[in-house]
């Protein structure tokens, strides 16, 4: 080690890769994006799915609004909560994620936790979410995620459970998990 300390951001270098990490490359970030990907869309759903500290999980939401990848709609008006819903900018990252996923699978082990079909047709998707029975490149909106044979069958959390019925990406989160007076949305 040469003694420089380590920067906080990626200024020096010309990528388009750091310039994305810049955005997405904070611990629980692209899993905030993962979960709201499969529909999770309200505060005290991605506290209770992720386990992730509240002030964490508060920055992050934030820091995804700001960027335009979450957008926050009002569902509620007495007491005022909010929702996060994926904006088109955030659904262009649904490759990245896809793409980790397999590499993490493939690399460090592991059965799926979710396969992902083509919802018009029921056949499983490529790694790039072609069709192969249609041969089309199918869209987020229309992909349909079951649980995999690497999915706990009877998780805790409600979320968890939530999440284990066949799903459209997008489609939102109905969930058991109750608003507590304590959530920031």
């Amino acid at each position: 080690m040469d003694g420089m300390a380590l920067g906080k951001d990626y200024a020096a270098q010309e990528c388009s890769i750091a310039r994305a990490l810049e955005i997405v490359g904070e611990r629980w970030t692209l899993l905030v994006i993962r979960d709201a990907l499969y529909g999770v869309r309200r505060y005290n759903d991605f506290l209770v799915h992720l386990g992730i500290p509240r002030a964490v999980l508060a920055g992050r939401l934030q820091a995804l609004t700001d960027e335009g990848i979450l957008e926050k709609r009002r569902y509620q008006d007495a007491p005022p909560r909010d929702e996060y819903v994926v904006t088109d900018r955030g659904i262009a990252l649904w490759p990245a994620l896809r793409a980790l996923g397999i590499w993490g699978r493939e690399h460090l082990g592991g059965q799926p936790m979710r396969v992902f079909l083509h919802a018009s047709c029921g056949t499983e998707l490529s790694p790039y979410d072609t069709c192969p029975a249609c041969g089309t490149l199918v869209a987020v909106r229309d992909i349909e995620m079951r649980p995999g044979p690497g999915l706990d069958p009877d998780p805790a959390d409600p979320v968890s459970r939530a999440l284990l019925a066949p799903r459209r990406l997008l489609q939102p989160l109905e969930s058991e998990q109750q608003p507590t007076a304590a959530d920031p949305a």
